[in-house]
């Protein structure tokens, strides 16, 4: 009968993989319930924070209309939340792999009439909710030097769809 024998290296990497797991999820919270105010005017999160402590934070929620939009995305927090569904997410990447923030979007409906100008200083990290009814909108953003990026999307009820708007690191169109 052949024994089978742990190397030093092979133990030393069993146990390296199982400190940074152990290390990776001890930072992680263990739940965030992302939900509306009362008064829809916020997404309250909780969570609990170091030390073992409750954290609340509230993230604004803007109307225009008849349209609901949020932004968020800025800290593990914030990125591992579920959130109430709204119908579109937008996400705003740079390059290969780099988030934006402080994007201006436009939302216009298919025949061209605008739904929702949502300046920059509102959309506070890199993805940004947007409650619509179902239909058909073309999304438009300015990124890095005023330069813009369109992408056309349709909502259907009761999903939720999510569109990335990418410019190249160098801040032009892709």
């Amino acid at each position: 009968m052949r024994r089978n024998r742990v190397r030093p290296f092979e133990l030393l990497t069993v146990l390296t993989v199982t400190i940074a797991c152990f290390l990776y999820t001890s930072q992680v919270p263990a739940a965030i319930t992302a939900k509306l105010t009362p008064a829809e005017d916020g997404i309250e999160l909780e969570f609990i924070g170091e030390g073992g402590s409750a954290v609340k934070e509230t993230i604004p929620v803007y109307h225009a209309w008849t349209v609901r939009y949020f932004s968020a995305g800025v800290g593990l927090e914030e990125r591992l939340a579920q959130y109430p569904p709204f119908a579109l997410k937008v996400v705003f990447v740079t390059g290969p792999r780099a988030y934006l923030s402080h994007v201006s979007v436009t939302i216009t409906d298919k025949g061209g009439k605008t739904l929702l100008d949502v300046p920059g200083e509102k959309v506070t990290g890199p993805w940004l909710f947007v409650d619509l009814p179902p239909g058909t909108y073309t999304i438009s953003g300015a990124g890095p030097g005023g330069t813009r990026v369109h992408d056309r999307v349709t909502v259907t009820s009761g999903q939720v769809k999510t569109v990335y708007l990418r410019w190249k690191g160098d801040g032009t169109a892709q």
